[in-house]
């Protein structure tokens, strides 16, 4: 019997709803909002026959890659009261009873690739879905792997991310080393945009590969000259970028797919629900774990 993977950026989905949903504070004046929005989403999947979860979050905004670059983000600027929702969040994912990959040498997203690589081995595995629009992740692609934009419910292979970008999957890293990525805090090479950059990797694929002398460029490109000496005198800056827009595939995630199979919560989650005044969600999941019998 084949089954869905549903792979979730709980960072992402903490800040979406962050900014989305009203304020909501507990009795004691404990913002709850996102949270609350978060654990409704997710077990809304639930409700709608999503069996193998699991939920990637970033545990310390800062990983490896702030020793690589100086500007990378670090979290510095984010508000307070999404901060203080992340521990909450993953004790109730945790509670809820599903998988909880929490980083913290890595990004979620490095955890979201590596889960996504081996969701996809698996033979019983029809598709494996990771739900978030972030365009670093449209770098996995491919094969059985597919973006999820559950905001828009718009599902991206490889044919919707060269639609969207102009390079195929595995030329991201090499698009972003280009043009940048500010939500990362990397600038990319003076001068480079998104029709330059995905001009010349559409043709040549990757960075490495594209030559210095725009003469002998395959194909045409507005202020070629200039970009071509952009990138030959930044060709290191440009590798370094690559680096860090490349997603890594060894982080610490489940072993297995089975380990994502989701079984109902486990004895904490009443406490839970109780102490953060979310009865409606327990409620709801004593309600799908009925309707599952």
């Amino acid at each position: 019997m084949s089954f869905q993977v549903h792979l979730i950026d709980g960072t992402y989905e903490l800040f979406r709803h962050f900014f989305a949903v009203p304020s909501r504070k507990t009795s004691n004046g404990t913002e709850i909002g996102a949270l609350r929005g978060v654990l409704g989403s997710v077990l809304g999947m639930l409700e709608q026959g999503a069996t193998h979860v699991a939920v990637a979050t970033d545990q310390t905004i800062r990983s490896f890659r702030n020793d690589m670059w100086p500007g990378y983000k670090d979290g510095s600027e984010i508000d307070p009261e999404i901060v203080s929702q992340f521990l909450p969040l993953e004790q109730g994912l945790r509670a809820l009873g599903l998988q909880v990959w929490p980083m913290v040498e890595f990004e979620a997203d490095d955890a979201l690739a590596t889960g996504a690589k081996m969701a996809a081995k698996d033979s019983r595995v029809s598709q494996v879905l990771i739900c978030s629009p972030d365009k670093d992740l449209a770098q996995c692609v491919g094969g059985k792997i597919f973006q999820w934009d559950r905001r828009k419910n718009q599902i991206s292979g490889v044919d919707e991310v060269r639609d969207k970008f102009g390079v195929p999957p595995s030329s991201i890293p090499d698009y972003l080393a280009l043009v940048g990525d500010a939500a990362d805090g990397f600038p990319g090479l003076s001068g480079w945009g998104a029709k330059s950059a995905a001009t010349l990797l559409a043709c040549y694929g990757s960075i490495e590969d594209i030559p210095n002398d725009a003469s002998t460029w395959q194909v045409k490109v507005r202020s070629s000259a200039k970009l071509a000496e952009t990138l030959s005198r930044g060709r290191e800056k440009a590798a370094l970028f690559k680096s860090l827009a490349t997603l890594r595939d060894n982080a610490p995630v489940s072993e297995t797919t089975d380990a994502l199979l989701w079984n109902g919560p486990d004895a904490s989650f009443e406490e839970f629900c109780t102490q953060h005044e979310l009865a409606t969600l327990f409620e709801r999941t004593e309600k799908l774990l009925a309707d599952r019998t």
